[in-house]
């Protein structure tokens, strides 16, 4: 369904509509991920909210769990989003790709970025979702997802933290909770603050 459709929908019928896309989405097979996954793992929460957030794609955790952010990362983002006075309940929480990206290496399956032509396959889910939530703002986690959604040469770095409207949608990135979680010492401290000045950002910038 096209943006302009869905406006002219009732928030119950938009809802009703998200609840059917995420059932067709269930089965699958636009890209490879279908082989390697347990699961479609859709996006939830409020479907009327005000801010989406859009990670990358599924890790094992959310592979195997069936629910977005629900691993080591997503306690954080957890964490971070209540203190900057978000309720995750609210939000709507999702990726560019549905399926874990994951390559074999040495036996094990690991994750890794998903490549342009699954984000491409991919497009039509992540569409449906901007189309019948209709965020405010939409916050990319990530420069991943910010190289998608807002421009292809996106630096995390020198443009996290600033508002950039893209086809009538608002986006804002900021550094994916995975990510910081590899940092130590006073580099986390210093990346997990910027993280929650973007997230109290994202909220003010949305209203909340």
């Amino acid at each position: 369904m096209d943006r302009e459709t869905a406006k002219k929908l009732t928030a119950a019928e938009r809802a009703r509509v998200l609840a059917e896309t995420r059932a067709e989405a269930q089965t699958c097979q636009r890209c490879d991920l279908w082989r390697t996954r347990r699961q479609v793992v859709f996006g939830e929460g409020y479907p009327d909210a005000a801010i989406m957030l859009m990670g990358e794609g599924p890790g094992d955790t959310e592979d195997r769990e069936g629910h977005p952010f629900v691993g080591r990362a997503g306690k954080l983002l957890d964490r971070t989003l209540a203190a900057a006075g978000l309720a995750r309940e609210r939000l709507w929480v999702t990726n560019l790709v549905r399926s874990r990206p994951c390559s074999l290496v040495n036996g094990v399956l690991r994750n890794r970025a998903p490549r342009a032509g699954e984000v491409a396959a991919c497009r039509i889910w992540r569409d449906a979702e901007l189309n019948l939530v209709l965020p405010r703002l939409v916050v990319c986690l990530g420069a991943v997802p910010a190289s998608y959604l807002i421009h292809k040469d996106f630096k995390i770095n020198a443009e996290r933290g600033q508002l950039f409207a893209v086809d009538d949608v608002r986006y804002l990135a900021t550094f994916h909770p995975a990510y910081i979680l590899r940092l130590t010492g006073a580099a986390y401290d210093r990346v997990l603050a910027l993280f929650e000045a973007d997230l109290r950002l994202a909220a003010e910038a949305a209203g909340q």
